[in-house]
C-alpha cells in the first residue's frame, strides 16, 4: 500500500509540470495580455487596469503618449503602443515579468509554485492565495451541499428504480430523470428566477450573495434560514443534471449485482428481499458509488458553477477564474490551475484508497505497472 501511494504522489509531479508547460505555451501564443490591457486602458479602450497598476509599480505609469517623432519612430511589438514612450513599455514589461525570455520566466514559476508561492494579482493588488480565501465559502457552499443533495435523494431513488425495474414509477422517473439532464442548468436558472425570485410571478427568493444585509446581527438559527434561504435556487439550478447520472448509475450497479449468483443463493436460504437488499447486495453496489463520491465532490466544487454564480451574483472561483482570463491576470490563472489539478491529482488517489478500503479484493499495488 505504501509503495502504491509514494508511486502515485511521485507521479503528481511530471503530471503537474506538464499541465503547466501546456497551459504556459498556449498563453504565449494567446493574443492579448497584461501589457496590452494597460495600453488599452491608457488610450480609453479599457477601464480599471491601469489605474490599479500606476499605484502598485512606484514608477511613473500614469504618463502620456509623448509627441514627436523620435518617440513615434519606436517600433513595438504591443499592439496600440505606438507613440508611447519605450520607457514607459519596458517599465510595464519589467513589472509583470516579460522582460525575461520565457523558459526563465516558467523555471522561476515552476520554483516559487514548489514552494507554495503563487504571487500577488497583477490589477488587484491581493496575493492569489487571498482571492481565493475570499472566493472560496462560495464555491464550498455550493459543492458541499450539492454533492450532499444529490447523494441523499439519488441513492434512495436509485435503489427504488433498480428493485422496480420496468415498472410504470420506473419508467415515470427515468422519464423525468432524463428531460431534468437534458436541460441546462442555466437555462433551468432562469426559469426558477421568473418563477420565484421577482421574474414574472413571485418573488419569494434573493438573488444577490449567499447572506443578507446584517446577516452577522441576525440569531443563530436565522442565519441558518437565511444560509440555505439564498442557496435554494442555486443549488436546484446545479443539481438538475447531476440527479440524472447518479440515479442511474445506483440503479444500474445494483440491478447488476441483484442478477448475480449469490443473491440467487441468499433467497435460496430464505432471506427476504430487504435482507437480500441490504445485507448482501447494498454493499458491492455501493461500491462504485461511495468510491466516487470524493471526485463528484470536487467536480461540483471547481467546475460547472460559473454561469450559476453569474446568474445569481455568487462571488466564487468560478467567476474568479473566468475574469483573471479575461483580464490577462496570469498569476491567479496559473496559480489556480496548479491548485485545482493538485486538489484533482490527490482526490483521484483518495478515490482508488477508497475502493480499496471498500472492497479489500481490489488492489491496485499487485498490478503490474
Amino acid at each position: 500500500m505504501s509503495a502504491y501511494i509514494a508511486r502515485r504522489i511521485l507521479l503528481m509531479i511530471p503530471t503537474l509540470l506538464g499541465i503547466l508547460f501546456v497551459s504556459f505555451v498556449v498563453v504565449q501564443f494567446a493574443p492579448g495580455g497584461p501589457v496590452e490591457r494597460v495600453i488599452a486602458q491608457l488610450s480609453g479602450a479599457d477601464t480599471g487596469a491601469a489605474s490599479r497598476v500606476s499605484g502598485s509599480s512606484g514608477g511613473d505609469f500614469g504618463a502620456r503618449p509623448q509627441a514627436g517623432a523620435a518617440a513615434d519612430a519606436v517600433s513595438s511589438k504591443y499592439r496600440g503602443a505606438q507613440g508611447l514612450d519605450p520607457e514607459f513599455i519596458k517599465k510595464l514589461e519589467t513589472q509583470f515579468g516579460f522582460d525575461k525570455p520565457a523558459y526563465e520566466r516558467f523555471a522561476l514559476m515552476v520554483w516559487n509554485f514548489a514552494r507554495f508561492d503563487f504571487g500577488k494579482s497583477y490589477f488587484r493588488d491581493v496575493s492569489v492565495i487571498q482571492l481565493i480565501k475570499e472566493k472560496l465559502p462560495v464555491s464550498m457552499s455550493l459543492g458541499i451541499w450539492m454533492t450532499l443533495l444529490t447523494y441523499l435523494i439519488s441513492i434512495p431513488l436509485g435503489i427504488r428504480k433498480a428493485v422496480h425495474d420496468g415498472s410504470r414509477f420506473d419508467t415515470w422517473t427515468s422519464a423525468i430523470i432524463i428531460v431534468g439532464f437534458a436541460i441546462p442548468g442555466f437555462l433551468f436558472a432562469i426559469l426558477l428566477i421568473i418563477l420565484f425570485a421577482g421574474g414574472s410571478f413571485f418573488n419569494v427568493f434573493p438573488l444577490r450573495g449567499l447572506t443578507s444585509d446584517g446577516w452577522a446581527q441576525f440569531p443563530w438559527y436565522w442565519k441558518i434560514i437565511d444560509y440555505f434561504w439564498h442557496l435554494t435556487l442555486p443549488l436546484l439550478s446545479m443539481a438538475l443534471g447531476a440527479f440524472a447520472t447518479m440515479t442511474l448509475l445506483t440503479k444500474n450497479s445494483f440491478l447488476d449485482e441483484i442478477r448475480k449468483q449469490y443473491v440467487m443463493t441468499a433467497r435460496a436460504k430464505g432471506c427476504n428481499e430487504r435482507q437480500v437488499l441490504y445485507n448482501h447486495v447494498f454493499r458491492n453496489a455501493m461500491l462504485i458509488v461511495i468510491a466516487g463520491f470524493p471526485g463528484a465532490f470536487i467536480h461540483a466544487f471547481f467546475s460547472g458553477s460559473l454561469l450559476i454564480e453569474t446568474i445569481f451574483s455568487l462571488d466564487g472561483l468560478g467567476l474568479l477564474g473566468f475574469e483573471s482570463v479575461l483580464n490577462r491576470d496570469y498569476p491567479v490563472v496559473f496559480g489556480t490551475l496548479f491548485i485545482f489539478s493538485l486538489v484533482g491529482l490527490v482526490v483521484n488517489l483518495i478515490s482508488d484508497l477508497a475502493y480499496m478500503w471498500i472492497d479489500p479484493r481490489i488492489d491496485f499495488e499487485a498490478r503490474e505497472v
